[in-house]
């Protein structure tokens, strides 16, 4: 079944139920739509787009911040039969443009909070149809709303099936340029089964949506509820409070967390600034995270707060229609620090550079197979036939399978750090580190050493209020790392994010290695 038909289905099996609910952090301007009325606007999206020429296998930019208008385009832009090409909303316009080449897009969905950078481009894009959600619609461009007030609801006579390419997807980018993704109807279903099969989602849930819905990872999770009618709460601005009133006030039952989200909420609870007495959070039953490795430290904080709170780790990429191809699973808690085991239809092994299988504990690649695999690299046969091999999606991430048939995550391939011949894991030092109490956020990077070839830098970002010493650091790491472990320079500073959560490091190597350079 198409996600498009999913939508269809919904309307005409809870038509009066809620679908859609909008909240912005610290405003009272709430917004809730039925599935009828979601499937009729979609609708009306997809018969406006036929009628300026959009067609099956057309490619439509879409450039918005979340919203219910958000996914009312993107699923009007998949009834046209047309490739939905939703961007990262922190591209710059270098990136937009190259983007939009790529994809030879016929048309733009632009958002308000992107008409500056849209028009300082709009000469050099090869779009026809430029569609503005807003306010004050730049000249040369249609305004949405008045769009659909003069399209027509009716069910749109577009025949699409299974494997029909739906979604160019573009990379973040935090490891070069943006790469395009092309996703089909049948990855989405299967991402949509395979969410509902570990979450256990029903009608009855709302799921309290807050990544950033261009990327295949908060989306991919909603579609678990999306599948059975369930509703979802777009919640606009992520804090603590936000979030704690979103659940409270709309019966949140399923949060996926982004890290840095999940520890701001405990920093605010360990300061009393938030207390959980002055909420109703009694529906809350499943807080999960993914999108980088989860350090154990977080979730161990977070159950002494929620103990019954069911917790999952989830594990997936862009490449597999985003998480659920390896997931540690409710029922295995007292797991945590594992990734899990193959998700729901999907199988996993761990492989050497050559792509053989490695015995049991041996340190490999992450490989996958399953229908959430990639239709390919868009016009990139060179790079498919690298990342997908006889069905196999190469992760690039390393793992191993441990002695409790567990998998877990080492680090990612081009993060590993080899000094003096010695393989150093980020992602296990950065762990251990995060136990330090006064630490808010780690990052660890492999920077040119005369002496060793790399040698490790700790990029540290003390807790609020924490006065945190070299000296400390130092100690610190004397009695909790090996010396080889040790990094050899610590800085304190910002770990920058993108917003899916993930360490920018690409950004702290270019700085920090001119820095040590000098």
């Amino acid at each position: 079944m198409t996600i498009a038909e999913m939508l269809a289905r919904n309307a005409r099996v809870y038509p009066d139920d809620s679908a859609l609910i909008q909240r912005v952090a610290g405003r009272d301007n709430r917004k809730e739509i039925t599935w009828k009325e979601f499937d009729n606007r979609a609708n009306l999206v997809a018969n406006a787009l036929i009628s300026r020429g959009v067609k099956k296998g057309d490619k439509v930019i879409h450039l918005m911040m979340n919203s219910i208008n958000w996914l009312e385009a993107y699923f009007g832009i998949i009834r046209t039969g047309a490739w939905v090409v939703p961007l990262n909303f922190r591209f710059t316009a270098k990136d937009i443009k190259y983007c939009t080449d790529v994809a030879e897009a016929r048309a733009m969905i632009v958002g308000k909070e992107f008409k500056d950078t849209i028009t300082s481009i709009r000469s050099e894009l090869p779009i026809d149809n430029y569609i503005y959600v807003g306010d004050d619609t730049p000249a040369g461009m249609e305004n949405f709303e008045k769009m659909l007030v003069e399209s027509n609801a009716s069910a749109v006579n577009v025949n699409l099936n299974d494997w029909d390419p739906c979604g160019l997807y573009f990379t973040s980018g935090t490891t070069g340029q943006p790469k395009p993704i092309l996703l089909t109807h049948k990855n989405m279903e299967h991402s949509a089964i395979t969410e509902n099969r570990h979450h256990y989602q029903t009608h009855e849930d709302n799921f309290i949506l807050i990544p950033p819905l261009y990327h295949t990872g908060g989306k991919m999770h909603w579609f678990g509820n999306f599948i059975v009618g369930g509703r979802a709460t777009i919640l606009i601005g992520a804090n603590p409070k936000a979030i704690f009133e979103a659940v409270s006030e709309e019966k949140g039952s399923v949060v996926f967390l982004l890290v840095p989200w999940a520890q701001d909420i405990l920093t605010a609870l360990d300061s009393g600034e938030l207390k959980i007495a002055d909420y109703d959070l009694s529906h809350w039953r499943l807080m999960h995270m993914g999108a980088q490795p989860i350090p154990p430290s977080i979730i161990k904080h977070w159950k002494k707060y929620f103990p019954k709170m069911q917790y999952d780790t989830n594990y997936g990429l862009s490449e597999s229609t985003g998480p659920g191809c390896v997931h540690l699973g409710i029922e295995n808690e007292d797991k945590v620090g594992a990734l899990g085991k193959p998700g729901f239809n999907w199988e996993v092994r761990i492989v050497d550079y050559a792509g053989r299988d490695l015995p049991q504990g041996e340190i490999g690649e992450i490989v996958v197979k399953g229908n959430g695999v990639m239709q390919e690299y868009y016009k990139n046969p060179e790079k498919t036939a690298e990342a997908i091999r006889d069905g196999w999606l190469f992760t690039g991430d390393m793992g191993q399978v441990r002695d409790d048939g567990f998998i877990y995550i080492v680090d990612r391939k081009k993060d590993l750090i080899i000094s003096g011949g010695e393989n150093i894991y980020p992602v296990e030092i950065e762990e251990i580190l995060l136990r330090n109490h006064k630490i808010y956020d780690v990052a660890l990077i492999g920077v040119p050493d005369e002496r060793l070839g790399e040698a490790a830098m700790a990029i540290i970002d003390p807790k609020p209020g924490e006065n945190l010493t070299l000296e400390e650091m130092e100690q610190y790491c004397e009695i909790n790392l090996p010396r080889y472990k040790r990094p050899k320079h610590f800085v304190f500073d910002k770990v920058p994010r993108n917003p899916t959560g993930k360490i920018e490091k690409p950004k702290l190597r270019e700085k920090y290695n001119q820095a040590i350079k000098l």
